[in-house]
């Protein structure tokens, strides 16, 4: 006992500054998870204009928000897109299409709020700053041809972005991921761009294309929870992948439900601990691969105990300091046993010249290579590592 409580203490340690750190050594502070439906909710359940009751952001499912959008005409359609864009932006089940055009109508919305704010001469040069900047932002992501597909701007901000044609998509990925993501820094480039979400979606879109020209594909960075922010208690805890995981499983539901073939779902670093939260909660046709890397675990003691239908896979490059995090749980700290080991069951693939924990989807790689295979289904092409010679055996 005095043993594994010892373990434990040094694994607490470690997880307060390890788990967190994809961007620094910033001191990290508790964040207050975004749950619920997006604003505006109230004034859409009070909407009597169509003679019946719209269906509750908060309780319906993606099933019943399908269901309700396909009994309306096109003009009804835009009618409620254009009076609640963030509720439709953001109902999980209602036609792609529909959401981007009320992301872009919530966006156009938000940017002029905060250019109101810059403007406001009863608030301080900080928040005229802080407003300026939220306005630059929401302006980037109103460039032409971007695809959103949520938007929220509740907290550091929420978001999803498609890469290629959703709609039509024969193959389809969702990218989950780690801390210090949000708003602000999903898609930014650099040195690790290939460590968020959106350089992430880019590069295995890239490769799937290179590797199947002929095939129809499209990726989401989905930053649909509230990520833990530098070094603390929220990167050792469940705490944020708890609030997360029904997100990610209804927003996964909604794919489904508007004909989007069952994706990959790539879950990095503290993301894996969101999938395995929300493993159990989907269907094969929600996610036919839960692929995780970087992972500092899953919160479960082995692939079996995800009570998933979907493949596991997980690698681990041998540069990534997550190696370095104890996998253990003791007390609601730490994430348990590590997917990249032989005994937790996944199929483990190689990760060849990923270079650190931000590296899997960099060119050239193994890591993105086994990636893009997976995606595709073309399973035999998928490299196992040595401790797993017959992961890409699916039959």
């Amino acid at each position: 006992m005095k043993r594994r409580l010892k373990r434990a203490l040094i694994a607490v340690a470690l997880c307060l500054a390890a788990i967190g750190g994809t961007t620094g050594l910033a001191l990290g502070t508790e964040q207050t998870p975004v749950t619920g439906p997006a604003p505006g909710a109230a004034a859409w359940r009070a909407d009597g204009s169509l003679g019946r009751q719209l269906p509750d952001p908060a309780t319906a499912g993606p099933r019943r928000v399908a269901s309700f959008f396909a009994g309306l005409s096109p003009a009804q359609r835009r009618t409620l897109a254009h009076r609640h864009p963030l509720t439709v932006g953001n109902l999980d089940g209602a036609p792609v299409g529909l959401r981007y055009t009320a992301n872009r109508l919530a966006l156009r919305a938000e940017r002029s709020a905060a250019l109101r704010r810059a403007a406001d001469p009863e608030l301080t040069l900080q928040d005229h700053q802080h407003a300026r900047k939220k306005a630059a932002r929401y302006a980037e992501l109103l460039s032409p041809g971007r695809r959103i597909l949520a938007f929220d701007p509740r907290g550091r901000g929420q978001v999803a972005e498609v890469y290629g044609d959703l709609a039509r998509a024969e193959r389809t990925a969702v990218v989950v991921p780690g801390s210090d993501i949000d708003l602000a820094s999903f898609d930014r480039g650099g040195r690790n761009r290939y460590g968020k979400p959106a350089g992430m979606a880019r590069s295995l879109r890239a490769e799937m294309a290179e590797r199947a020209p002929g095939t129809r594909t499209a990726v989401v960075a989905w930053v649909g929870y509230t990520t833990p922010s530098g070094l603390g208690p929220d990167a050792a805890t469940g705490r944020l992948a708890e609030a997360g995981a029904p997100r990610l499983a209804r927003f996964l539901r909604g794919m489904a439900r508007t004909g989007a073939p069952a994706p990959a779902v790539f879950c990095h670093s503290y993301g894996s601990v969101v999938c395995g939260e929300a493993a159990g909660r989907l269907s094969r046709r929600d996610a036919g691969d839960l692929v995780v890397f970087g992972s500092p675990g899953m919160r479960a003691d082995s692939a079996a105990d995800l009570h998933s239908p979907a493949r596991v896979w997980a690698t681990r490059d041998p540069g990534d300091w997550i190696s370095r995090v104890p996998n253990v749980e003791f007390l609601g700290l730490g994430h348990g046993a590590d997917p990249a080991s032989p005994g937790f069951g996944a199929r483990l693939v190689t990760s060849a010249k990923a270079e650190g924990h931000a590296g899997y989807f960099a060119p050239g790689t193994d890591s993105l290579a086994n990636f893009a295979s997976i995606a595709l289904h073309a399973y035999g092409s998928v490299h196992c590592s040595a401790a797993s010679k017959e992961c890409n055996d699916v039959r």
